[in-house]
């Protein structure tokens, strides 16, 4: 049983940056894949970023590579997404993933409450 708490969210203009935290519980935070998702208003939730159990593999969705990147801190139980050069269409609610495989999205079971980030043009 993995429990997520994201934090990190909040309000920046376009062109700023965030980054969002992702605490996990538990002791074997680092046999889970983590993944970052987002969901905007009327809009069906869409993938961000995975990351691998020992960070050394990571995905990006297409369109978000460059500005966004995941990280992870398997010390601190802790997984980030640093997000740059935000533009107003990256408004959504982020929400923090866990599963077992970093390629199967469909797997992960594991969710955050999400955490709101919005870019004013």
């Amino acid at each position: 049983q993995v429990q997520l708490v994201e934090s990190g969210g909040g309000l920046v203009q376009a062109g700023g940056s965030l980054r969002l935290s992702c605490a996990a519980s538990g002791r074997t935070f680092s046999r889970y894949a983590m993944g970052w998702f987002r969901q905007a208003p009327g809009k069906e939730r869409e993938f961000v970023a995975t990351i691998s159990g020992n960070g050394a593999s990571t995905h990006y969705a297409d369109s978000l590579k460059g500005r966004f990147t995941i990280s992870r801190d398997n010390g601190k139980n802790t997984v980030y997404l640093q997000m740059n050069s935000l533009k107003p269409e990256d408004t959504a609610i982020y929400y923090c993933a866990a599963g077992p495989d970093i390629s199967r999205r469909d797997l992960f079971n594991y969710w955050g409450q999400g955490t709101q980030v919005t870019v004013s043009s």
